[in-house]
């Protein structure tokens, strides 16, 4: 049998973020590697494991059955790395690692997660944890906690992905907005019906485009966005009506450049959980991010 203990870990790491990258344009930016030198880290990779790992061309990127369980197997390995590094240190008194966090975006106002105090709860003495962030929609962020690219995830997830534990944070308000110079912002609520809603340009989040479309009764999205800043900009156009989080409109409704179309009928809560994987529910890490997180509705 061939012996494996010879195998760099960074080749593995490079590995996996081609794979996570899906393919090579992507990780030379991750990586900022130039192509011939993922080349030939992959090739230097697949020698020593006997094996081609993955089927690759100018458009194609597609693992073979040994590059698929690499991947698991790596995964786990580095898993167990940074619990190896937790137990040392724990050994020592502290808690050491990486917290790979993903969330939604636009959550920075909200003051109900106030996401910015866990942080500051979390960074302790005893504590050198590495915080690595990312911005992504509900159902990226879902798929990458099931996959174990990410150990945490926050947003309004559907709660569907097995072996994923969801702890309830908050729920945000959300509401139907339209920006100043739009046909409906000088307009009282009672004067705005159902074919006034029918005849605006409606933006729709593109990972919720069916309920925005049936929450309103509308028959078909004019624009489509992924992030809530970019329907804001949509918004403030003056052009489009769309959903925003109430704590995010607010800045613009403050200043007189946005505002809520029939909140009583088009409001809505969403709610926001804290998932992470069943089987890491002991994780130091985890069980340190549960403790800095607290009760997310009663922070300053």
């Amino acid at each position: 049998m061939r012996r494996l203990d010879n195998i760099d870990l960074r080749l593995l790491r490079v590995f996996m973020t081609l794979v996570e990258a899906g393919g090579f344009a992507g990780a030379q930016i991750a990586l900022n590697l130039s192509q011939s030198t993922l080349s030939t880290h992959l090739a230097d990779l697949e020698k020593r494991l006997g094996g081609q790992l993955c089927i690759r061309g100018r458009k194609t990127f597609r693992l073979t059955d040994l590059g698929q369980a690499t991947y698991e197997a790596a995964a786990r390995l580095f898993i167990d790395v940074e619990n190896f590094g937790h137990r040392v240190a724990a050994a020592n008194g502290r808690l050491t690692g990486r917290l790979r966090l993903g969330i939604v975006d636009g959550v920075i106002t909200s003051k109900e997660l106030g996401l910015q105090h866990t942080l500051d709860r979390l960074m302790q003495p005893e504590i050198d944890v590495v915080i690595d962030v990312i911005q992504a929609t509900p159902l990226e962020l879902e798929k990458a906690v099931t996959e174990g690219r990410r150990d945490a995830v926050i947003g309004p997830f559907s709660q569907q992905a097995p072996g994923i534990v969801y702890r309830p944070l908050y729920r945000e308000l959300n509401e139907l907005y339209c920006g100043k110079g739009h046909p409906l912002f000088e307009r009282p609520d009672g004067l705005i019906n159902q074919t006034d809603i029918e005849r605006a340009n409606l933006s729709v989040r593109a990972y919720r485009q069916l309920d925005d479309l049936y929450r309103i009764g509308h028959s078909k999205a004019s624009a489509s966005v992924h992030q809530m800043e970019a329907q804001a900009m949509l918004i403030l156009s003056g052009h489009y009506i769309g959903f925003l989080p109430r704590h995010m409109a607010e800045i613009w409704l403050n200043a007189g450049q946005m505002r809520a179309i029939k909140p009583g009928r088009f409001g809505f809560h969403s709610q926001h959980f804290l998932a992470f994987r069943q089987s890491e529910r002991e994780r130091p890490i985890i069980r340190a991010l549960l403790t800095a997180i607290g009760n997310p509705s009663h922070q300053p």
